[in-house]
């Protein structure tokens, strides 16, 4: 997400940890027994961190680099277990406490997502949970093909999705790290447009922003819903889903 943008290094870590804040709250009632499956796993952040906490973490992950860096970031940790493959192939064979959907969904188009979710039900234990953090457009479904293919869907789509799964809805939160450093990336991107590149110095506008959006982010994030702007245009949320009819928060 915050590659050429000039930010620091430490600008990674520390969206991490701040939504490792959000999702170990979101999780607190769940229980920590169980095993997590962690799909589309990626380096490796979050099986990490679940496996800090749950008895067990399976991580799967299709692309050969990412999977080689999850294997070898992982491969000190007891409790992970790691497996190269595609996640709509791959066939669960326990019972979960969590399944985490970690940036996974916007890959899929809306028929892989729905036999995803619902291969998935079965498979959760009791109390079980799906953790989605999801990347989420205000308006209509976003869909970009080229180097990068994605699809950028809203809340209201991923609550129709979710519903048509026969999965609960527990609870919906912005993940205001996340948005954050997503303002940032807009806010240079804005200025690799407009000025030539000679003169973008993006190592020093990168830290200026960074820095700027981390001192002033309670004011910052306010200031766009005061002036009725869309900014900025890519969010991203995280969703609880349970089986079940229990009340949605």
């Amino acid at each position: 997400m915050m590659d050429g943008f000039g930010f620091p290094v430490s600008a990674g870590d520390f969206r991490f940890r701040a939504e490792a804040r959000i999702v170990r709250r979101l999780l607190c009632g769940i229980e920590h027994n169980g095993p997590v499956l962690d799909l589309g796993s990626g380096v490796g952040h979050w099986a990490e961190e679940f496996a800090r906490r749950f008895s067990q973490v399976i991580a799967v992950e299709g692309s050969n680099v990412l999977y080689q860096a999850l294997d070898e970031r992982c491969a000190p940790i007891h409790n992970i277990r790691t497996v190269h493959g595609d996640v709509m192939a791959f066939e669960p064979d326990d019972q979960y406490s969590l399944v985490f959907l970690g940036g996974l969904l916007m890959y899929l188009n809306e028929n892989d997502v729905i036999d995803l979710l619902q291969k998935l039900i079965p498979c959760l234990g009791p109390e079980g949970t799906i953790l989605c953090r999801e990347s989420t457009v205000r308006g209509q479904t976003v869909t970009r093909a080229g180097d990068y293919p994605v699809i950028y869907r809203s809340v209201s789509d991923y609550k129709r999705i979710f519903k048509q799964c026969g999965l609960t809805l527990k609870h919906v939160e912005r993940n205001e790290p996340y948005v954050l450093m997503q303002m940032g990336c807009e806010l240079v991107k804005k200025w690799k447009r407009v000025v030539p590149e000679p003169l973008q110095a993006l190592p020093v506008v990168g830290r200026l922003v960074y820095w700027g959006m981390r001192l002033g982010a309670p004011w910052i994030k306010r200031l766009s819903e005061v002036l009725g702007i869309r900014f900025p245009s890519l969010e991203n949320h995280f969703f609880v889903l349970r089986t079940g009819s229990s009340v949605h928060e």
